[in-house]
Protein backbone atom coordinates (compact mmCIF):
# COMPACT_ATOMS: atom_id res chain seq x y z
CA UNK A 1 0.00 0.00 0.00
CA UNK A 2 2.97 2.25 -0.55
CA UNK A 3 2.94 4.26 -3.80
CA UNK A 4 6.45 3.99 -5.24
CA UNK A 5 6.17 6.91 -7.71
CA UNK A 6 5.30 9.12 -4.72
CA UNK A 7 8.28 7.71 -2.82
CA UNK A 8 10.62 8.51 -5.73
CA UNK A 9 9.20 12.03 -6.07
CA UNK A 10 9.55 12.75 -2.35
CA UNK A 11 13.09 11.39 -2.16
CA UNK A 12 14.07 13.62 -5.09
CA UNK A 13 12.23 16.80 -4.08
CA UNK A 14 11.56 16.86 -0.32
CA UNK A 15 14.37 17.96 1.99
CA UNK A 16 13.24 15.59 4.74
CA UNK A 17 14.66 12.69 2.70
CA UNK A 18 18.02 14.29 1.84
CA UNK A 19 20.00 11.53 3.56
CA UNK A 20 18.09 8.90 1.55
CA UNK A 21 18.71 10.92 -1.62
CA UNK A 22 22.44 10.98 -0.84
CA UNK A 23 22.43 7.18 -0.58
CA UNK A 24 20.56 6.99 -3.90
CA UNK A 25 23.12 9.32 -5.49
CA UNK A 26 26.00 7.14 -4.21
CA UNK A 27 24.38 4.03 -5.68
CA UNK A 28 23.67 5.81 -8.99
CA UNK A 29 27.17 7.30 -9.06
CA UNK A 30 25.88 10.77 -9.88
CA UNK A 31 24.23 13.72 -8.16
CA UNK A 32 21.41 14.40 -10.60
CA UNK A 33 19.09 11.38 -10.52
CA UNK A 34 15.68 11.19 -12.15
CA UNK A 35 12.58 9.76 -10.51
CA UNK A 36 12.75 6.81 -12.92
CA UNK A 37 16.30 6.07 -11.76
CA UNK A 38 15.19 6.32 -8.14
CA UNK A 39 12.37 3.84 -8.85
CA UNK A 40 14.92 1.46 -10.38
CA UNK A 41 17.18 1.79 -7.33
CA UNK A 42 14.21 1.25 -4.98
CA UNK A 43 13.57 -2.02 -6.81
CA UNK A 44 17.20 -3.16 -6.59
CA UNK A 45 18.06 -1.80 -3.13
CA UNK A 46 15.21 -2.52 -0.65
CA UNK A 47 17.12 -0.78 2.18
CA UNK A 48 16.47 2.59 0.51
CA UNK A 49 12.72 2.05 0.83
CA UNK A 50 13.15 0.92 4.45
CA UNK A 51 15.10 4.11 5.23
CA UNK A 52 12.32 6.20 3.65
CA UNK A 53 9.69 4.37 5.71
CA UNK A 54 11.68 4.81 8.91
CA UNK A 55 11.92 8.57 8.39
CA UNK A 56 8.16 8.74 7.87
CA UNK A 57 7.45 6.85 11.07
CA UNK A 58 9.88 9.01 13.04
CA UNK A 59 8.06 12.12 11.76
CA UNK A 60 4.56 10.65 12.22
CA UNK A 61 3.95 10.40 8.48
CA UNK A 62 2.13 7.35 7.21
CA UNK A 63 3.61 4.83 4.80
CA UNK A 64 0.06 3.81 3.87
CA UNK A 65 -0.45 5.81 0.70
CA UNK A 66 -4.09 4.83 0.41
CA UNK A 67 -7.30 6.56 1.47
CA UNK A 68 -10.41 5.05 2.99
CA UNK A 69 -13.04 3.68 0.62
CA UNK A 70 -16.13 5.86 0.34
CA UNK A 71 -19.02 3.71 1.50
CA UNK A 72 -21.46 5.55 -0.77
CA UNK A 73 -19.52 4.29 -3.80
CA UNK A 74 -20.26 0.67 -2.84
CA UNK A 75 -23.82 -0.12 -3.85
CA UNK A 76 -23.56 -3.89 -3.48
CA UNK A 77 -23.98 -5.11 0.13
CA UNK A 78 -21.09 -7.59 -0.09
CA UNK A 79 -18.84 -4.83 -1.44
CA UNK A 80 -19.95 -2.46 1.31
CA UNK A 81 -19.12 -5.00 4.04
CA UNK A 82 -15.64 -5.54 2.62
CA UNK A 83 -15.13 -1.79 2.21
CA UNK A 84 -16.09 -1.22 5.85
CA UNK A 85 -13.60 -3.91 6.87
CA UNK A 86 -10.87 -2.27 4.76
CA UNK A 87 -11.56 1.12 6.38
CA UNK A 88 -11.55 -0.46 9.84
CA UNK A 89 -8.23 -2.18 9.09
CA UNK A 90 -6.69 1.02 7.69
CA UNK A 91 -7.62 2.90 10.86
CA UNK A 92 -5.96 0.19 12.97
CA UNK A 93 -2.89 0.08 10.70
CA UNK A 94 -2.42 3.85 10.96
CA UNK A 95 -2.78 3.63 14.73
CA UNK A 96 -0.10 0.95 15.21
CA UNK A 97 2.17 1.83 12.27
CA UNK A 98 4.78 3.32 14.62
CA UNK A 99 5.37 -0.17 16.03
CA UNK A 100 6.78 -1.37 12.69
CA UNK A 101 9.97 0.52 13.54
CA UNK A 102 12.66 -1.58 15.22
CA UNK A 103 12.40 -1.00 18.97
CA UNK A 104 16.16 -0.39 19.15
CA UNK A 105 15.70 2.56 16.76
CA UNK A 106 12.53 3.91 18.37
CA UNK A 107 12.05 7.21 20.17
CA UNK A 108 10.79 5.24 23.20
CA UNK A 109 14.25 3.82 23.83
CA UNK A 110 15.82 7.27 23.34
CA UNK A 111 13.44 8.73 25.95
CA UNK A 112 14.28 5.95 28.44
CA UNK A 113 18.03 6.57 28.04
CA UNK A 114 17.51 10.34 28.29
CA UNK A 115 15.64 9.97 31.58
CA UNK A 116 18.35 7.70 32.95
CA UNK A 117 21.04 10.20 31.93
CA UNK A 118 19.10 12.94 33.74
CA UNK A 119 18.80 10.76 36.86
CA UNK A 120 22.56 10.03 36.77
CA UNK A 121 23.30 13.74 36.41
CA UNK A 122 20.98 14.47 39.37
CA UNK A 123 22.70 11.81 41.48
CA UNK A 124 26.10 13.39 40.83
CA UNK A 125 24.65 16.83 41.58
CA UNK A 126 23.24 15.77 44.94
CA UNK A 127 26.40 13.97 46.03
CA UNK A 128 29.09 16.38 44.80
CA UNK A 129 27.59 19.86 44.63
CA UNK A 130 25.31 19.59 47.65
CA UNK A 131 27.94 17.72 49.67
CA UNK A 132 25.64 14.82 50.55
CA UNK A 133 28.36 12.19 50.71
CA UNK A 134 26.88 10.66 53.85
CA UNK A 135 23.72 9.96 51.79
CA UNK A 136 25.51 8.60 48.73
CA UNK A 137 24.63 4.94 49.42
CA UNK A 138 20.92 5.81 49.57
CA UNK A 139 21.17 8.06 46.51
CA UNK A 140 23.02 5.41 44.50
CA UNK A 141 20.45 2.84 45.63
CA UNK A 142 17.69 5.06 44.24
CA UNK A 143 19.66 5.40 41.00
CA UNK A 144 20.09 1.60 40.80
CA UNK A 145 16.35 1.22 41.38
CA UNK A 146 15.65 3.65 38.55
CA UNK A 147 17.85 1.54 36.24
CA UNK A 148 15.85 -1.55 37.19
CA UNK A 149 12.57 0.26 36.52
CA UNK A 150 13.90 1.57 33.17
CA UNK A 151 15.01 -1.94 32.18
CA UNK A 152 11.59 -3.37 33.11
CA UNK A 153 9.78 -0.62 31.18
CA UNK A 154 12.04 -1.08 28.14
CA UNK A 155 11.31 -4.83 28.12
CA UNK A 156 7.58 -4.13 28.43
CA UNK A 157 7.71 -1.68 25.50
CA UNK A 158 9.83 -4.08 23.43
CA UNK A 159 7.15 -6.76 23.89
CA UNK A 160 4.47 -4.22 22.93
CA UNK A 161 6.41 -3.40 19.74
CA UNK A 162 6.72 -7.09 18.84
CA UNK A 163 2.99 -7.80 19.41
CA UNK A 164 1.79 -4.74 17.48
CA UNK A 165 4.25 -5.34 14.66
CA UNK A 166 2.79 -8.84 14.20
CA UNK A 167 -0.77 -7.46 14.28
CA UNK A 168 0.26 -4.85 11.69
CA UNK A 169 1.63 -7.50 9.32
CA UNK A 170 -1.53 -9.63 9.61
CA UNK A 171 -3.90 -6.67 9.13
CA UNK A 172 -1.78 -5.38 6.24
CA UNK A 173 -1.97 -8.70 4.37
CA UNK A 174 -5.72 -8.99 5.03
CA UNK A 175 -6.34 -5.43 3.80
CA UNK A 176 -4.33 -5.91 0.59
CA UNK A 177 -6.29 -9.10 -0.10
CA UNK A 178 -9.65 -7.36 0.52
CA UNK A 179 -8.71 -4.44 -1.76
CA UNK A 180 -7.68 -6.87 -4.51
CA UNK A 181 -10.99 -8.75 -4.12
CA UNK A 182 -12.98 -5.51 -4.24
CA UNK A 183 -11.23 -4.47 -7.44
CA UNK A 184 -11.70 -7.91 -8.98
CA UNK A 185 -15.42 -7.76 -8.16
CA UNK A 186 -15.67 -4.33 -9.81
CA UNK A 187 -16.48 -2.50 -6.58
CA UNK A 188 -13.49 -0.13 -6.64
CA UNK A 189 -10.48 0.95 -8.66
CA UNK A 190 -7.27 0.77 -6.62
CA UNK A 191 -5.91 3.74 -8.53
CA UNK A 192 -8.74 5.89 -7.09
CA UNK A 193 -7.58 5.14 -3.54
CA UNK A 194 -3.93 6.14 -4.01
CA UNK A 195 -2.74 9.23 -2.14
CA UNK A 196 -0.21 10.54 -4.65
CA UNK A 197 1.01 13.51 -2.59
CA UNK A 198 1.43 14.25 1.11
CA UNK A 199 -0.24 17.43 2.41
CA UNK A 200 2.23 17.60 5.33
CA UNK A 201 5.07 18.35 2.88
CA UNK A 202 3.27 21.25 1.21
Amino acid sequence: MIHLPRVANEIKNIGLYDLVLQDVQKIAGKTNVSEEEILDILDKEPQILEDYKQINIEYNLSNLHIRDIEEASCLDLACKDKALKVNENLAKLREIEKYTLDFEQSSTLVIIFSIEFFVLFSVQYFIVLLDLKEWQILIYSIFASSIAVAWWYAKKEQKKYAINSKIFEEKYRETVQLINELEKEGCIQKSDLIIATCDEHV
